[in-house]
């Protein structure tokens, strides 16, 4: 691998898609650790020595975060995603203890008066009181640990997190559920004064990964605590989004704040649907009628159909089969899909015309009836082909 300033982390990519944009590991970047955390993950997948000696690089050149004063509440976006990660993956005891020393180092922005972590230090006077925003809910998940880790009945940690979950749950949410960015509260007194958005359309609004934020937080904070209020309330805040999200939203993607004034046409936010679906996959698991966070066979379609993005990134395999499936008649492996649609034998041609007639962004390339014969070929779907003087056929079930 290439030499690398591993200060350097890959934040965002720019706007032609071909540069990343840059930027300083540093106490400021709340992103600093996504980097090495991915490596990590990659590592974990395919073992490349490679990207093995990237991501302890990468991961190395946050160490001076974590033993520097605290800075703000964004210590768990920079300690699990770099060192707790790589203590998954490695069992490196020199990762646990700096993902510890962060715990550590976080509960030092806990006020008892307030019952919350302070988020900004920094910003106490620009809203006239201790600041908590709905992103600290995350942070309990470096808490929760820690204290799982220490086996320690003398551990304040786990009381800590539960404090701030409450107190949240108390003072951050209107009555449908629907959260502020900011809860500003007396600093003397510790008496909530009110709700703003620091990132929002406006104080009102619901900043859509704001409460994205919320659903994962208070589903993982009943994964530490099995406390059913915890439940009931995750419940609550995932329903107002999916609600808002259904009205707002054509692909169940959802704009980037629910009240922006351009409704449908506001700018996207992939980043809240992705934290919406990593919680909904645990969320789904805790109650009894969990079938109810999937989306839809119309949803997916339409996610699919509407999103340019999503199918010129995920393409061929997922547009494929939205619209065939194996016909239970194979004599291969039988389909695990409901039976619907016409039994006919296509063409690798004819597909690629149905994929243009339903899908905005499918593009036809050099490579592209190759690339579906290949998909088509898979050892786990292998759909039945035959040769006729018009090619070769393949006998699938139309969906659509």
């Amino acid at each position: 691998m290439r030499p690398y300033d591993f200060t350097m982390m890959p934040r965002n990519n720019l706007r032609e898609g071909r540069t990343w944009n840059l930027r300083k590991a540093k106490p400021e970047e709340w992103c600093s650790a996504f980097w090495p955390g991915i490596l990590w993950m990659a590592f974990d997948y395919n073992k490349s020595e490679a990207v093995n000696k990237a991501a302890i690089g990468y991961t190395e050149a946050i160490a001076p975060i974590i033993n520097s004063p605290v800075f703000d509440h964004d210590l768990r976006f920079i300690a699990i995603n770099s060192f707790l990660k790589g203590y998954e993956v490695t069992k490196n005891e020199h990762y646990k203890q700096l993902a510890l020393q962060a715990a550590d180092s976080l509960i030092t922005l806990f006020t008892p008066t307030v019952g919350t972590i302070l988020s900004w230090p920094r910003h106490v006077k620009d809203y006239g009181g201790h600041n908590t925003i709905m992103d600290n809910m995350m942070n309990l998940e470096l808490l929760f640990w820690a204290d799982k880790e220490r086996h320690s009945q003398t551990s304040n940690l786990y009381d800590i997190a539960v404090r701030h979950a409450d107190t949240t749950m108390k003072n951050h949410f209107r009555p449908d559920g629907s959260c502020y960015h900011v809860a500003v509260y007396d600093t003397l007194t510790g008496k909530f004064i009110k709700g703003v958005t620091h990132q929002g359309y406006a104080d009102y609004s619901m900043w859509s990964r704001g409460q994205a934020w919320a659903i994962y937080g208070y589903t993982m904070v009943y994964r530490y605590t099995k406390n059913k209020r915890f439940l009931d309330f995750a419940q609550k805040v995932t329903d107002i989004y999916l609600k808002r999200l259904h009205e707002t939203s054509d692909d169940m993607v959802p704009i980037w704040d629910m009240d922006d004034s351009r409704g449908i046409a506001a700018p996207k936010d992939a980043s809240a649907a992705c934290v919406v679906a990593s919680a909904l996959l645990e969320l789904c698991q805790y109650v009894k009628d969990g079938d109810r966070y999937w989306l839809s066979k119309e949803e997916e379609r339409a996610l699919m159909e509407h999103n340019l993005a999503y199918q010129r990134m995920n393409g061929l395999g997922e547009m494929l089969m939205a619209i065939i499936q194996k016909p239970r008649t194979s004599p291969h492996t039988p389909s695990t899909e409901p039976d619907e649609g016409d039994e006919l034998w296509i063409t690798i041609s004819e597909l690629s015309a149905l994929l243009k007639s339903h899908f905005k962004g499918y593009k036809e390339d050099a490579s592209t009836f190759q690339k579906i014969g290949a998909y088509l070929n898979r050892p786990e779907y292998k759909f039945l082909s035959k040769r006729t003087n018009h090619g070769v056929q393949y006998k699938v079930k139309r969906k659509v």
